[in-house]
């Protein structure tokens, strides 16, 4: 029976839009079809599809690939979105209700050093949240990987989601005290000629660190190189060798003992390595506003905004 009023649009296929999402973020339709595991034909077939219905093209082709139109990418724009939510309210319907899971991803050293020995004061204060705890350095999708915060290491270049930094990090030369009693350093050009180690991903290495002091870097190779902070901490607390690292990451180190800060107030360098990012949405999950609240609390009010 008719009410009277205006019919609604027809609403696009949820196939059709996943072929789109999937296909904009590739630049490529074989590898979105990779991903919703269906054949390039078939994901072909629903963009032709989509773009018919709308009576606009999405997409520019060419031999590379596929590239959006301005069509294509104020249409991205604005479903990306709706997608997320869809994908959130079907996780809360499947979901135990007694249960809110906080799922969370960070760079390893960080997961590893200072996020694993806090998550049981977390678990404390908040034990109707439960945690989903994933690291790597990848930068994930948040609906597709069911991300709630992601944790990341690096320069902040993503604008199209909320940051927040972690201030008060800084850098620093980090030796096991029997090397310090061995080698003691009381300017930048005494370590030159020491066995340094090399923390491969870190923001700010030994080349820099020199080139901020006026010097030119040592011309003796690293007598260690790692790809993960963890790892030189690790090695530096045995004596292998100067470390140059985030005295956050440091903490449990430098708390022990096991390392100490060489001459902290001399060659010691801030830095802006870690940030908090997650989409605005959500932000107004209960469970992610008493994370963000927790960890303020835990950096002592150390966020930047």
């Amino acid at each position: 029976m008719s009410t009277g009023g205006e019919a609604s649009p027809p609403l696009p296929p949820l196939r059709a839009i996943q072929a789109f999402e999937q296909t904009a973020r590739f630049g490529n339709v074989a590898r979105a079809a990779e991903a919703l595991d269906l054949t390039p034909s078939a994901v072909s077939h629903q963009l032709a599809n989509l773009e018919a219905m709308i009576g606009r093209q999405l997409f520019v082709r060419n031999a590379r690939g596929v590239t959006l139109t301005p069509v294509g990418e104020q249409y991205l724009k604005e479903i990306s979105g709706l997608l997320h939510s869809l994908a959130i309210a079907t996780e809360r319907a499947s979901s135990d209700v007694s249960l809110d899971c906080l799922r969370l991803h960070s760079s390893p050293s960080f997961g590893l050093l200072w996020l694993m020995p806090r998550l049981e004061a977390f678990r404390v204060s908040h034990p109707d949240i439960q945690i989903n705890l994933s690291c790597s350095y990848e930068s994930l999708h948040f609906s597709r990987d069911k991300i709630d915060v992601d944790i990341r290491h690096g320069v902040p270049n993503w604008p199209s989601y909320e940051v927040r930094t972690v201030r008060n990090e800084h850098f620093a030369v980090l030796a096991a005290p029997k090397l310090l009693a061995r080698r003691p350093i009381s300017a930048a050009a005494d370590l030159l000629d020491c066995e340094l180690i090399l923390s491969e991903a870190t923001l700010l290495k030994w080349p820099a660190w020199f080139a901020q002091h006026g010097l030119a870097r040592p011309e003796n190779p690293y007598a260690l190189s790692f790809d993960r902070s963890y790892m030189t901490l690790e090695a530096a607390s045995h004596g292998l060798g100067f470390a140059l690292e985030s005295s956050l990451l440091a903490q449990k180190y430098l708390a022990s003992g096991e390392l100490v800060e060489v001459s902290p107030e001399s060659l010691s360098a801030p830095v802006a390595a870690h940030h908090l990012v997650f989409p605005k949405a959500h932000s107004s999950f209960p469970r992610v506003r008493r994370f963000l609240e927790w960890m303020e609390s835990e950096l002592g009010h150390g966020f930047v905004f």
